[in-house]
């Protein structure tokens, strides 16, 4: 069986979880011996610099100007059409929602991996003339089998879309960060702090997270709050740190390498993931990976992924989030009884497990 991989989310992507969940997976057919093939020409994607199984050439790394994503994003999907009416492939798995491809798959099936309903949950988040939960109902539709990245997701696809579930299939996915990576802690990370991960965005519930922890910044002037990756702070959050007077308090950096993002999971007192929702929750295999106590939502899918690893919080209620916080911070045999059973927990968690049963949806599509 040959399975064929498309461009889109290596064009759009440098770093990303759907990039991510790809080229793990892709890895590991590769060192397995599957048969398969990505097509794509240029990506300065940033998982795929050392992959042995793509062909493809960085376009204009270090340069930054307008429309640079245009070009190589024109020539990739040119590409993947060219290797669709080709048609030397039994299944294919388009890497994100463009429907492009369906005037040219004819009769061969695919598979879609949808990784959550954001869009469909927090439409004002998005322009109106956003297109991705009409592609991704249309493919939904249209698709051979649905891989689901949680059973939370597969619910939600059954619920937004009428999907039958018979069609769709659950996939966890594996720990992505290789913790043998570390380096020196980097200038300017407090001793004491609390780690905060990735993007800000509406849904992720960071500005009620940041009153939330205020009070125990103020009780214990050691306590600092870290956010790993993500923008720098805008206009809005760095006014929002100044009326709780804890601006010194909140710190920012830029996480380039598994070794920096190690580093930060590795020296904080606990990781807290506040999130409104989530279609799996990677930080928390991460952080499970890394020893690190996790204080999160008691929503979506993250109870699921986590299990009894975890401290958990109503993330609609600043009180039950600071209740779980400080209960996890000042004990210190609660914090060595998460650590323990994140590390049990991540066991169920593997991406020869992920590339397994993937391989067995590419077999029922044919």
């Amino acid at each position: 069986m040959r399975i064929l991989y498309d461009h889109q989310i290596f064009s759009s992507q440098v770093y990303g979880g759907i990039s991510r969940y790809f080229c793990e997976l892709m890895n590991r057919f590769s060192i397995c011996g599957e048969d398969f093939e990505l097509s794509l020409r240029y990506s300065n994607n940033h998982y795929l610099k050392n992959s042995s199984f793509s062909k493809h050439k960085m376009f204009f790394e270090q340069y930054h100007f307008r429309g640079k994503n245009k070009l190589p994003n024109f020539i990739n999907k040119q590409n993947s059409i060219k290797r669709l009416k080709l048609g030397e492939y039994d299944v294919f798995h388009p890497t994100y929602y463009d429907p492009y491809f369906l005037e040219y798959i004819g009769s061969k099936p695919f598979a879609l991996t949808i990784h959550d309903m954001i869009h469909e949950k927090f439409p004002k988040m998005f322009p109106t003339n956003d297109k991705t939960s009409e592609w991704k109902k249309l493919l939904a539709s249209r698709a051979a089998k649905i891989i689901a990245i949680s059973e939370n997701t597969k619910q939600d696809i059954i619920k937004f879309y009428g999907i039958e579930e018979q069609k769709i299939e659950v996939i966890y996915h594996g720990n992505t960060l290789r913790v043998n990576k570390y380096i020196n802690l980097p200038s300017g990370l407090p001793e004491q702090y609390l780690l905060y991960i990735g993007d800000r965005h509406i849904y992720k519930n960071f500005k009620s997270f940041i009153p939330s922890v205020s009070q125990l910044l103020d009780e214990n002037k050691n306590l600092n709050v870290v956010c790993g990756g993500g923008k720098k702070f805008d206009s809005d959050e760095e006014e929002l740190f100044k009326e709780l007077g804890i601006r010194e308090r909140i710190h920012h950096f830029q996480i380039s390498d598994d070794a920096m993002l190690v580093c930060l999971y590795k020296n904080a007192v606990a990781f807290v993931f506040p999130s409104l929702y989530e279609g799996f929750g990677l930080p928390i295999l991460e952080a499970f990976s890394c020893g690190c106590p996790v204080i999160l939502s008691n929503t979506s899918s993250l109870p699921e992924i986590a299990g009894d690893a975890a401290a958990y919080f109503n993330p609609y209620e600043v009180g039950s989030m600071n209740e779980q916080i400080r209960k996890v911070i000042y004990d210190e045999e609660l914090r060595e009884e998460l650590k323990e059973k994140g590390s049990e927990r991540l066991k169920s968690f593997s991406w020869e497990k992920t590339a397994k049963q993937t391989k067995e949806v590419y077999d029922r599509c044919v």
